[in-house]
């Protein structure tokens, strides 16, 4: 599926790069739904709407790493609006933005502690990374996801649906 195809078809895609010891974009969670290799270096996968992802980029040069980022991102809905986020089409809400090693390493922190209890990351209350991009942003300690806000999280859902 090629990106016009992905926009037909109202997908988010994320273009994912891996340029030995100088680039790399990954997928960390999520389920997209296509995968299609571009070239050698790229790939591009694509989300249906509303779902939930976290994407990584990461860039160095001679001296050192010079981007270290992480956004939880989730998908547009088409005719929603959404707030642009690099290398992802068109876009998406984003739940988490977070830029420097020791702040990425706090959020995979988090999310080995949510998938040690079981739970996707893509399938947690939305709130808990709204939450949490908010806590590390003020540098304050995070509240672990819990089964009871988890439970609390399934009903509210059922609810809205």
């Amino acid at each position: 599926m090629d990106a016009p195809d992905a926009a037909v078809l109202g997908l988010t895609t994320v273009e994912l790069t891996y340029i030995e010891k100088r680039v790399e974009h990954w997928i960390r969670f999520g389920q997209p739904v296509s995968d299609k290799v571009l070239d050698k270096r790229r790939r591009l996968v694509a989300f249906i709407p509303g779902s939930v992802f976290g994407f990584i980029r990461w860039t160095a040069n001679d001296y050192g790493t010079v981007v270290s980022c992480f956004d939880i991102v989730h998908a547009a809905e088409p005719g929603a609006a959404f707030q642009t986020v690099p290398f992802v089409r068109p876009g998406g809400e984003l739940l988490l933005d977070v830029s420097g090693w020791p702040k990425v390493r706090r959020v995979l922190e988090e999310i080995d502690a949510i998938e040690a209890q079981g739970f996707h990351p893509a399938e947690i209350c939305p709130d808990h990374w709204r939450i949490l991009n908010g806590r590390i942003a003020a540098n304050v300690a995070s509240r672990p996801y819990t089964r009871a806000m988890h439970k609390a999280w399934l009903a509210r859902r059922r609810l809205l649906s």
